[in-house]
This record gives C-alpha cells, sequence and structure tokens, in this order.
C-alpha cells in the first residue's frame, strides 16, 4: 500500500505571526502541529518552525515507509532513519536500489541537525506523558577537564545534555570578506541607503534581520550608539536576542545624516531602511529588497558573498584585535561566551604565521636577508 504524501504547510496564526504545519493528505499531522505551534507560541522565529517542519516531515515520512508508531520507536529505529537520511532521494522509498557510488544527498551536520529537532520534539511530548523524552538525548555530570575530581566535587558541576546519536560532522570556518572586499561592495552601491546598510553591518555585526527592524530612536547619534530592541516588525525583521546597544564611529553616522537629507527626505516612517525607489513606497524594506540588492552587487562586483558575512568579519576582526571574546558576545548578542568562542575564534594559516612569529618560532620574512 502506497503512503500518504507529507508537506510542510504555511500557516499564518490569528495574532498574525507565520507559523508552519505538516499535513499527511491534507490533515494535519497532530503531534507535529502540537509542537510546531508550541514553538511558535514562546516566539521561535517562522525560519526555526519551518525547518523544524521540514525535519519532522523527513521523519514521519521514514516511519510511514517503514510503518512505525512515533510514540513506540526504539534507539535503533532512530539509527534506521539515520542511515534512511543518506539515501539519494529516489531510493528512499524502496522502489529504486542504490549504487554504491552515489553520493548521499545530505551531509552529517545536515542529519544531525535534524536529530536535533527530533530531541526536542520528543522533549517536548515527554512533559505531555510519551515516555521518549531520553531517546536522543542523555544527562551526564558536567566535565571540569583532567581525570582528577576533588571530593563531592559532583556535587558543584551542572548536568550535561548530550545526544544519543549523532554523526561526525567536518566544522565549516566562516568565511571573511577582506576590509578590500567590503570596500569594494560598499562603493558598488548606488543609493545612499545601501551604502549605509552595509556600512552598517560592517561596523557593528548587526545580523541582517536586526538592522531591517531599527527604527530612528534606535541610532543614537550623539552617543554613537545603535541600539537593538526585539520588537515586531511589519516587514518580518527579527532580533534574535535581548536588548543591547553597539558603539560605531562617527564615519557611519555622518553617512546615516547624508542618507536622510538626500534620500529618506521629508518620508513620514519610524524606520531606517524603507522602500524609496520601487513599491510600495515608504514601506519597510524587506528581507527580499536585500537579496535583490546582494544579487546585483555580486554581479557587479565579482564578489560571492552573503550579508552575515560582514558579521562574521566584524567578529573575527574584533578577536583577532585582541578584544575579549566576553565583550564581543554582548555586542554580537550571543547567548553566551562559549557560542562567541566555538563559531569565531578560528585562525589562518596567516594568523597561525603571525603568532608564531611573534613567539619566536618562526623567523620574521621582514628581516630575513634576501637571497
Amino acid at each position: 500500500m502506497a503512503s500518504v504524501e507529507l508537506r510542510v504547510q504555511r500557516v499564518v496564526m490569528p495574532s498574525g505571526v507565520e507559523s508552519a504545519t505538516v499535513l499527511r493528505g491534507g490533515v494535519m499531522v497532530d503531534p507535529v502541529d502540537r509542537f510546531l505551534a508550541h514553538l511558535t507560541s514562546i516566539d521561535r522565529s517562522p525560519n526555526t518552525v519551518r525547518a523544524y517542519a521540514h525535519d519532522l516531515r523527513d521523519y514521519f515520512d521514514f516511519l510511514e515507509h517503514r510503518a512505525l508508531h512515533w510514540d513506540r520507536v526504539v534507539l535503533e529505529d532512530l539509527g534506521r532513519f539515520v542511515a534512511w537520511l543518506r539515501l539519494p532521494g529516489e531510493v528512499r522509498g524502496g522502489r529504486v536500489a542504490a549504487l554504491p557510488w552515489v553520493d548521499s544527498d545530505v551531509c552529517a551536520a545536515t542529519v544531525n541537525r535534524k536529530l536535533s529537532a527530533l530531541a526536542s520534539f520528543y522533549e517536548f511530548h515527554q512533559r505531555h506523558g510519551v515516555e521518549l523524552g531520553e531517546l536522543l538525548t542523555r544527562w551526564r555530570p558536567g566535565r571540569r577537564g583532567g581525570s582528577w575530581k576533588p571530593f563531592l566535587a559532583h556535587l558543584g558541576s551542572r548536568p550535561e545534555r548530550h545526544r544519543a546519536i549523532a554523526l561526525r560532522a567536518e566544522r565549516r570556518v566562516p568565511r571573511e570578506l577582506s576590509q578590500a572586499e567590503m570596500t569594494t561592495l560598499i562603493d558598488g552601491c548606488i543609493r545612499l541607503r545601501d551604502k549605509f546598510l552595509l556600512s552598517l553591518l560592517r561596523s557593528s555585526g548587526l545580523r541582517i534581520g536586526e538592522a531591517l527592524g531599527l527604527r530612528h530612536e534606535d541610532l543614537d547619534v550623539r552617543r554613537r550608539l545603535v541600539a537593538v530592541r526585539p520588537r515586531s516588525n511589519v516587514n518580518g525583521a527579527r532580533a534574535k536576542t535581548w536588548s543591547r546597544e553597539v558603539p560605531a564611529d562617527a564615519e557611519l553616522f555622518r553617512l546615516y545624516s547624508d542618507y536622510l537629507h538626500e534620500e529618506y527626505g521629508a518620508l513620514d516612517c519610524d524606520y531606517v531602511f524603507v522602500n524609496l525607489w520601487g513599491e510600495p513606497v515608504g514601506q519597510p524594506m524587506s528581507y527580499a529588497s536585500v537579496d535583490r540588492l546582494v544579487r546585483w552587487l555580486r554581479k557587479q562586483t565579482g564578489i560571492s558573498f552573503t550579508v552575515h558575512m560582514f558579521r562574521h568579519s566584524y567578529a573575527t576582526a574584533l578577536l583577532r584585535r585582541g578584544v575579549s571574546p566576553e565583550v564581543v558576545q554582548r555586542l554580537l548578542g550571543h547567548s553566551s561566551v562559549s557560542v562567541t568562542v566555538d563559531t569565531y575564534s578560528h585562525l589562518g594559516i596567516e594568523d597561525a604565521r603571525r603568532d608564531l612569529t611573534a613567539a619566536g618560532f618562526l623567523a620574521d620574512a621582514a628581516k630575513e636577508p634576501t637571497a
């Protein structure tokens, strides 16, 4: 008997907030819908909810093919789910055999993300009587490093969660933009609004959603501060974390002033970044508008980039110049300093060369005699 197709459906809640659900033959999959509705109610971003919906759609598709019940699976079933994910899409239904040299459609990092979504799904349902909450996660005593521990040390250490199943995934180092590349991209903009937007990202490390949600009251020209405030925005832009203030240089605020006088004019709008040439004029600038700008600049400059690379470049430059990770964490709005260190304290070969030279392990090439 053929399984019924599952698909992700966009949902707009009565409050106007965007969410998602999973449909089986036009009917909501109840355990998935309850979980996704919970994520929406605790203000997870629509992108996050949509990603979880796609991950759970794949999981329930697997369950359909194996005639398994979601609330009666065992650990071995999840191992089979991982193997099923690694199969090419046309092979998963079992009607086509996989050839040994055919590569997987899904990388290890994607599999781990889907397992993380499943862990959250089962933890949610454990609170409602489904005894599978620890199927994918375990709690263990916190580790302090080293094998020796003082008497009763376990009483002062926080337990840590770890995944019962996880693939070894190659860590991808965020790509940076050089100062020359960022300058080329900013100079390539023909509108002051766009120059100011990219300059703001370079000077403050804001996420694009945080920038698109800025109001004029968030830019303190006198104190040279940019304030990031979580709030509802009509363009769907989101600030992911708590309120914070980020210092910026005087040149950025001069560019802001030029933008207001030469392009923004007498427009009556609270938002800093608005539509000035395309419809609807005067409405807040959208993610789609930024995407069009990025694609245009790629074509004009030949530089392959995303706006998030400005944030990577800002953070890495601060760490290279000796700014403490704790300060960088606050400037970026990360949930913990470990997130900052794990994500941004990567070293390129030239960073390693400079450190080895400073430590005396390598001769300074500038002082070596030429051959």
